[in-house]
């Protein structure tokens, strides 16, 4: 028993706890739900990459923990140390490096070198970092980054930590030595150190970021090769540096004879624990195993998750308001606009109203809540149209509810005009396509909107003025999809997509590696699963913009190379820079999506495409096709054949 520990409560994170976490399922262009193995990314040969199907339940986007690996350690025995069960339950990106600039016995070099954010491992880990946020693919939250490692792992993560604070909002320091101690401290005696002095010193200009930065300190009580004592001395630390006290009282945590003693500081920006019955080994729990992973304790990747989610002091946790039962009526020649909007976590401060019509004359009025959470706004007196009017609410601090939007008709309805489709763009994820839009009906007598894909029409739904659609298991290659809206009139409009699609190849083993999408070193790995049968591989692309030929559970893949899709499907639904996506839609829309810009007159502007200046006919409510291979250089007209 170490000296000080006491049990006051008992907390379980098990199963239950981890189901009941709130997860968004999303597909990315990723292999989500799986490892990517041996990923050269950020200056590093290779990582290995787990990317969840679930998103964090806080912030915006997935979370990312990246595990640096102990001494003699293969990063491959984290691919059996229960990590995708962290990586799942709580939204969480988890990169497994291995150390390019390694020290003794395959270390982490945290001993020896300049402690500098442009120096060896230290940039490189900053650089996969930021790389891995920056890809969008991975939907990485850069408010939910945090490093964690084990022995020399643990000591050089907590020295990464303290030369960016500003990057790393949390770490998870394992067994480690302290930072600025010697090799011989791993394995000899403790070492004393200062460890706040330390860390101090290497954030440099950036210490401010300190003030929301949290941090995870544990030990297995049976380890016998690096001396306990640094788990109090690296909690202290950090404490010191974060300038708060350490509460009374310990907790035990886990369940099944797998537990942990905990200690927290305050306002959770601190936690020390001690493994019980775990060795000098990466905890992973109940199944883990391999090299220095321990499947006796707790395990300490989902605590981590849990406490990083808890714990977080850069995500904005503030909810929106949320509208409810919005109406807007004609009454004498005036909108009448109400409803309710409720704020969980404070007050509703401002409601806004935008009344315009398809001429580009607008309106915008404010009001406040009554005390029953209610809201009511007339406008003026308004021409013969009609007008979509968009609702929102903001809170007390600032955060804007989602837009309630709807139609109401001042006067008598106009002769029959055709539905306009606006704003409509395909997302690709590997076989599927998702169509969505606006669509806009003068007559409010819009029928349908039906998108026709190579393998069929699909009536979309549509909610308000929005439309969505969905198909899968679509055939791989270019392809247009079409959209109609038609009205009870029998009048309608149509604007065509253009994406590509990546439906993999089927073929042989031998077929494979004929064709360069697998090689010989992957040979027995892909034989023994398949043999002789026919299998199909799928393009992946990596976070340096190559692409792996995989399987569906990557448990057979190549080695990255270019792209033969021109790198993956981004979005817009194109498949990368070979590909075109056009829109057909008013110049005024085309501006508002950053298609377009306008010049001159106020009141009849001239509108120009973005990148090729090409002239826009209509003024502001003319309508126009536009299209890019790019995103970025916009031209008049649709796509070119293919």
């Amino acid at each position: 028993m170490i000296l000080g520990k006491r049990f006051t409560l008992i907390r379980i994170i098990g199963n239950s706890l981890l189901a009941s976490m709130v997860c968004l399922f999303t597909s990315l262009g990723v292999s989500a739900g799986s490892w990517q193995q041996n990923v050269a990314a950020g200056g590093f040969n290779n990582v290995h990459i787990y990317t969840p199907d679930t998103q964090s339940p806080i912030g915006e986007g997935r979370a990312l923990l990246v595990v640096l690996h102990g001494c003699t350690q293969s990063i491959s025995a984290y691919l059996s140390a229960n990590l995708e069960e962290a990586a799942e339950s709580y939204g969480m990106v988890i990169a497994v490096p291995d150390a390019m600039n390694k020290a003794g016995f395959s270390c982490w070099s945290y001993w020896q070198g300049a402690k500098s954010r442009s120096a060896g491992d230290y940039a490189n880990l900053l650089s996969l970092a930021n790389t891995l946020t920056a890809d969008s693919s991975y939907g990485i939250d850069a408010d939910q980054v945090y490093i964690a490692g084990l022995s020399s792992g643990a000591a050089f993560a907590n020295t990464t930590a303290c030369l960016a604070p500003d990057v790393f909002a949390g770490m998870g320091i394992s067994a480690g030595p302290s930072i600025g101690t010697s090799s011989s401290g791993a394995i000899g005696s403790c070492e004393y150190a200062d460890v706040a002095t330390r860390c101090q010193q290497y954030a440099g200009s950036y210490t401010a970021s300190f003030d929301d930065q949290i941090a995870s300190i544990a030990h297995g009580d049976a380890d016998t090769t690096v001396d306990t004592c640094y788990n109090r001395q690296n909690a202290e630390g950090m404490a010191d540096v974060y300038g708060v006290s350490e509460l009374a009282g310990n907790s035990i945590i886990g369940a099944t004879g797998r537990t942990a003693e905990e200690v927290l500081w305050q306002e959770g920006r601190v936690s020390m624990l001690w493994l019980n019955g775990v060795d000098h080994a990466w905890s992973g729990g109940d199944g883990a195993s391999g090299s220095y992973i321990n499947g006796s304790g707790i395990n300490y990747a989902s605590y981590l998750g849990q406490f990083f989610i808890d714990n977080n002091k850069r995500v904005d946790r503030n909810q929106a308001p949320v509208l409810s039962g919005v109406t807007a009526q004609e009454s004498g020649g005036q909108l009448i606009v109400q409803g309710s909007a409720v704020d969980e976590e404070g007050s509703v401060d401002q409601i806004n109203v935008l009344i315009s019509d398809n001429i580009g004359n607008a309106y915008q009025y404010t009001a406040i809540t009554q005390s029953d959470d209610r809201f009511l706004i007339t406008s003026a007196a308004l021409a013969d149209a009609l007008y979509v009017v968009s609702v929102t609410a903001v809170d007390n601090e600032g955060a804007v509810s989602a837009e309630t939007k709807l139609t109401a008709r001042v006067g008598p309805p106009p002769p029959p005009i055709a539905p306009v489709i606006s704003n409509a763009i395909a997302n690709v994820s590997g076989q599927c396509a998702a169509v969505s839009g606006d669509v806009y009906d003068e007559n409010e007598d819009l029928t349908n909107v039906i998108v026709s894909y190579s393998t069929g029409d699909i009536s979309a739904t549509i909610e308000g003025l929005s439309f969505s659609a969905t198909a899968c298991d679509l055939p791989g290659g270019q392809q247009n999809i079409t959209i109609t809206a038609n009205d009870a009139a029998g009048l309608s409009s149509n604007t065509q997509l253009n994406v590509f699609i990546d439906a993999g190849v089927t073929a042989t083993l031998s077929e494979h590696i004929s064709a360069g999408r697998l090689g010989y070193t992957e040979y027995a790995t892909c034989y023994l699963e398949y043999g002789t049968d026919t299998f199909k591989l799928t393009e992946a692309v990596q976070s340096d913009g190559n692409c792996i030929w995989q399987d569906n559970d990557v448990s057979c893949f190549g080695v990255a190379q270019s792209c033969s899709t021109g790198g993956g499907n981004n979005g817009g639904g194109n498949g990368g820079s070979s590909s075109c996506v056009e829109f057909t839609t008013s110049n005024y829309y085309h501006k508002v999506a950053g298609r377009a810009y306008s010049t001159g007159n106020l009141f009849a502007p001239d509108y120009f495409a973005n990148g090729s200046d090409d002239a826009m006919l209509g003024s502001t409510w003319g309508t126009v096709t536009l299209y890019s291979n790019n995103d970025t250089l916009w031209y008049v007209g649709a796509c070119p054949s293919v």
